[in-house]
């Protein structure tokens, strides 16, 4: 018995297990897709996340069921918090919801995949590196994917500037407009309190080759999560200038904004 099945049998439980088969994934023979995802993985790590989930974060998801259940889909969000916990509650939201349950895949930094081990595990349970032709790929093959435009500006922005969104790319929507991707917005609060970063040491950060490394407590502190999930949204595929790709970005934008001060006016206590 391999040390996977071994921790599956032990940990997961039968309702856990039962809702991950119920979600179809085109997995090979072997038990793999293309990009490495695993069921028996998944298993395992949401059963871990579940206790993240709702015990630590007490994580409140409104609107997750304005995700589709297939086709291909967009759930764009800003991003915090200095480790991408805000996939994680993501994914595990969407995968726990009783109607129509989804997986979605996570972009992931270019550095994760560079770490020894850590980078099989997160394609194992759906992550995959952020790469304009993997996204491309997965959404040609109907798949529900997590984005954050901001990208490490707004992984690693400071306690200071925290729910500030910074700068989008305009990847996605060229992405979404290709493939007549569902866009759907996500604004997370929360994220933002689980490790207040007050400094970025950059001299340190380009030495060890990684993308920042903050001044922060050495902790994860168990801060109330919300995640507002919007409309979904539709962009037609015409021939048009960059600069009007951009004003389609800021639209998004800024329906993420409106989320997140909708979290923040609801949001009781920090912690």
């Amino acid at each position: 018995m391999g040390l996977r099945t071994f921790l599956k049998n032990k940990i997961v439980p039968q309702a856990l297990e039962d809702q991950i088969n119920r979600i179809r994934k085109p997995i090979g023979t072997l038990g793999y897709d293309p990009w490495g995802y695993n069921n028996e993985s998944v298993k395992i790590g949401f059963t871990l996340t579940r206790q993240i989930y709702e015990k630590y974060f007490r994580v409140t998801a409104d609107g997750v069921d304005n995700v589709p259940a297939e086709g291909p889909v967009l759930i764009v969000a800003n991003h915090s918090g200095q480790l991408p916990l805000d996939g994680l509650l993501i994914g595990y939201s969407l995968a726990a919801r009783e109607r129509l349950p989804r997986i979605p895949r996570a972009m992931i930094e270019r550095f994760f995949p560079t770490v020894p081990y850590l980078g099989n595990m997160l394609n194992q349970v759906g992550a995959i590196l952020g790469d304009p032709v993997n996204c491309a790929k997965m959404l040609a093959n109907d798949e529900a994917i997590i984005v954050f435009p901001e990208g490490i500006r707004g992984s690693g922005k400071l306690y200071r500037d925290r729910y500030k969104l910074k700068r989008f790319g305009n990847g996605f929507m060229r992405l979404a407009m290709d493939y007549n991707a569902t866009i759907v917005p996500v604004g997370v609060v929360g994220c933002e309190e689980t490790i207040p970063a007050i400094a970025n040491i950059r001299p340190l950060a380009q030495a060890l080759g990684v993308p920042y490394v903050p001044v922060a407590l050495p902790v994860i502190l168990p801060a109330k999560v919300i995640l507002k999930f919007g409309k979904p949204m539709h962009f037609d595929n015409a021939d048009i200038p960059e600069d009007k790709v951009t004003e389609r970005v800021e639209v998004v934008k800024a329906e993420i904004s409106k989320l997140i001060d909708q979290g923040l006016s609801e949001r009781k206590r920090l912690f």
